[in-house]
């Protein structure tokens, strides 16, 4: 028995040196002319500008949850369509509690307000040649009249 793991770490250590070998040579034999192309960042063709670091949006983040909490819930109806003549009505009710629990969590996310779109957009900051990045302002529409005295430096 001790044979047959042997022949297991003889399998792992040749694979493990097989690409060892195999990086080592790559690197022996790869051209290495490096330049300001070749390093900078990938953005689809587009000159990157300004910082990677923007505010983002945490309605996607609570959107994408809400989508795999009742996802998965749904899920749960599936094994259950597919017994429900074997395992009668106490399982019926029970499945009628757990959707309405499911309905229960969905009105609860829209009282919250999670799934409206229409709240005030974010300050973008852009890049202006030669100023650099400049955050704008909100719309006068969008900002409320108590925080206008806030927003101007």
């Amino acid at each position: 028995m001790l044979a047959e793991f042997g022949n297991v770490l003889l399998f792992l250590v040749l694979g493990i040196l097989f690409v060892a070998v195999s990086l080592a040579v790559a690197r022996l034999l790869r051209p290495d002319r490096p330049n300001p192309e070749k390093l900078a960042t990938y953005e689809c063709g587009e000159t990157p500008f300004g910082s990677a670091r923007v505010q983002f949006n945490n309605r996607f983040y609570i959107i994408g949850l809400m989508f795999l909490i009742f996802e998965v819930e749904i899920l749960l109806l599936f094994p259950w369509v597919m017994v429900f003549q074997d395992i009668g009505w106490f399982a019926f009710l029970a499945m009628l509690v757990f959707v309405f629990l499911i309905f229960i969590g969905f009105a609860y996310e829209l009282g919250k307000g999670h799934l409206q779109w229409d709240i005030p957009r974010p300050v973008i900051p852009r890049y202006i040649e030669g100023v650099g990045v400049v955050e704008d302002e909100p719309e006068e529409s969008s900002v409320d009249p108590a925080m206008k005295t806030k927003l101007k430096p």
